[in-house]
């Protein structure tokens, strides 16, 4: 078979168009939330359910995708939920009410499991002087996933409001939120067509007894001479690959193992603590609040999306030359600064309805008479956005305040937009250089051929655990305790992983995954 340097490449680039899949699918629903919180009638928590559901769903596929993978190949387990992505975008497009949506929602969240998984076959393809940089390609793909996503939801925003004949012949007018739900089922599509020219990981063939296949898939990866040595380095570190779930799960409690288990559950921890799904998952809400107006809001997102690609970018081209562990310094750094920042930017703001601005909030016909009562709150100033929302919630009702918070928000806020958004640039900008696209190179780096499944899928359900939590009660944070406390409790988590991170983080660049296994695991156990 005629082997090519960038047969690899190609491999991993198709794996990690789950990575977009997963990317899109996330964030799209940020777009969502101003339009279905007023027509389903939503409350704070049922907000976060809607936002937070495949997330959940996320930690049934973290304990099991990898597993499955396990027994039934890499390959298999990837057009599943490519299939599944499918489903869940058209499902949700459809949804006519919170129940529907948020089921619809957790379909794709059983799809997320291609998160964990692709960058274990990318690993598993990749030669080890370039793992870093191919895994990363998962996490590339996840950013243009997030920018695609807010591109599209302010695209359809603006088509919505264009008045043109074909917009509304499509119900585009009414219905925008379901077109930007809808839209995932096309690249799923092709991801699905796209994996089929895709063979199944060697390692796993190896680790099956199905030498023939492994053979043919690694004469397309490394030079014959090296076939051989490299797939009985494969069975040599298997030890208990297949033994039963049961007894891999126990591999991964051995004491020798203790070391690799605690960094992979700090660093899967730590990437979603510091807040990167609130601010992902709810960023024009986030600007919103910053009382920019809704389309302005939408457009800011947008921004969001350009500094993840780029900020990713740069990772991928750092990460093998520079090395896992100062990018994460650096980054977590970044991340408390940021968080800081945007902490102070709502410290700082001042909340007043003034004559002029209630008279622009009134100058909408429709809504004129619902926003009367707002009148009463005309000359006071509040001191946060909490008691703010509190009162205008308590003059007008919390279904009508829902209805038109941006557009109230937009009038009463006194504050410093521009510093709020440079901080959550610079949060994105620091974790797409760290936490985001590290921790997926390193998690299949640190943990041994024969318990990689079951490490990943314990760490990924620990990941996917603390994401739920994050987006679920994001909004009931948001008005309970106020913008202000809310980034700076994420601030502060950023602080105390940055302490942890220079204490126990390795560094794993450059060397194989036999070798980093007796370096992590059997030496260290010797020692």
């Amino acid at each position: 078979m005629q082997r090519s340097t960038n047969t690899p490449y190609i491999w991993a680039a198709i794996v990690a168009i789950g990575g977009f899949l997963f990317g899109f699918d996330a964030v799209v629903i940020s777009g969502v939330i101003g339009f279905i919180t007023p027509e389903f009638g939503l409350s704070d928590f049922q907000i976060g359910m809607v936002v937070a559901a495949p997330s959940f769903a996320g930690i049934i596929a973290a304990v099991s995708v990898s597993t499955f993978a396990d027994i039934f190949g890499r390959k298999k387990v990837l057009l599943v939920l490519s299939l599944l992505y499918v489903v869940t975008a058209i499902w949700s497009a459809l949804a006519h009410n919170f129940e529907t949506l948020v089921i619809a929602r957790a379909i794709g969240g059983f799809a997320f499991g291609s998160l964990g998984l692709a960058p274990i076959y990318i690993s598993e393809i990749a030669p080890p002087e370039k793992r870093g940089q191919l895994v990363s390609f998962n996490q590339f793909n996840i950013v243009v996933g997030f920018a695609v996503a807010y591109f599209a939801n302010y695209y359809i925003l603006q088509l919505s409001q264009s008045g043109l004949s074909w917009v509304e012949a499509v119900g585009l007018d009414i219905y925008a939120w379901r077109y930007m739900l809808g839209a995932g089922a096309v690249p799923a599509v092709i991801w699905i067509g796209a994996l089929l020219f895709v063979p199944e990981s060697p390692r796993w063939l190896t680790l099956q007894g199905q030498v023939t296949r492994a053979r043919a898939v690694f004469a397309k990866l490394v030079p014959d001479c090296e076939i051989e040595p490299l797939m009985e380095e494969i069975r040599r570190s298997a030890g208990v690959a297949s033994e039963p779930l049961r007894k891999r799960v126990g591999a991964l409690m051995h004491p020798k193992l203790r070391f690799v288990l605690i960094v992979g559950i700090i660093l899967a921890v730590a990437q979603q603590i510091t807040g990167i799904n609130a601010v992902y998952f709810y960023a024009p809400t986030i600007f919103e609040q910053s009382g920019v107006g809704r389309d302005a809001a939408f457009a800011q997102a947008a921004v969001i999306g350009v500094t993840n690609v780029v900020a990713t970018v740069i990772a991928m081209l750092l990460i093998d030359r520079v090395g896992r562990r100062p990018l994460l310094l650096v980054g977590i750094l970044g991340i408390t600064l940021s968080m800081a920042t945007i902490s102070y930017g709502f410290q700082q703001a001042r909340y007043s309805l003034s004559n002029a601005g209630l008279t622009e909030l009134s100058s909408d016909v429709a809504r004129s008479q619902e926003l009367a009562p707002l009148y009463s709150l005309q000359g006071q100033t509040f001191e946060s956005d909490r008691s703010f929302k509190q009162a205008a919630r308590q003059a007008v009702g919390d279904t009508i305040f829902r209805k038109h918070e941006s557009a109230i928000l937009q009038q009463a806020s006194q504050l410093n937009s521009t510093l709020i958004l440079f901080g959550i640039l610079g949060f994105v900008a620091s974790f797409m250089l760290s936490l985001g696209p590290v921790m997926w190179v390193m998690l299949p780096e640190i943990f041994p051929n024969a318990v990689r499944g079951v490490a990943m899928a314990s760490v990924g359900f620990v990941n996917s655990v603390v994401s739920w939590g994050v987006q679920q009660f994001f909004p009931v944070m948001l008005n309970e305790l106020g913008s202000a406390w809310v980034f700076g409790i994420y601030g502060t988590f950023g602080l105390l992983f940055l302490i942890v991170f220079w204490f126990v983080i390795p560094e794993t660049k450059g060397r194989t995954l036999e070798e980093l296994e007796d370096e992590l695991v059997n030496n260290r156990a010797a020692a």
